[in-house]
């Protein structure tokens, strides 16, 4: 499992992990109130990347991370069943 400390690093390896795989690759969410710390993490089975933050600017980054791979597998999606239907 590896944790990154920066953002922008953690987006950018977690988009590539995503793309090499769609089918395999999960995202997770968690956030804990006790300490109100928020975890992304993304996985495949074989490689694992997770991304901690406590700080609220962080959360706006992290929503539209996760709206942009949503956005992605939908149009996967849409490709897989426009092609069905040809």
């Amino acid at each position: 499992m590896r944790q990154y400390q920066t953002w922008e690093e953690f987006s950018r390896t977690a988009e590539k992990l995503y793309l090499a795989d769609p089918m395999k690759a999960r995202v997770v969410l968690k956030y804990r109130h006790s300490d109100g710390s928020l975890c992304i993490k993304v996985t495949d089975d074989l490689v694992c990347l997770v991304y901690r933050t406590d700080q609220a600017q962080d959360v706006k980054k992290i929503e539209k991370f996760h709206s942009q791979l949503m956005r992605l597998m939908l149009a996967k999606e849409s490709r897989s069943v426009a092609m069905e239907m040809d």
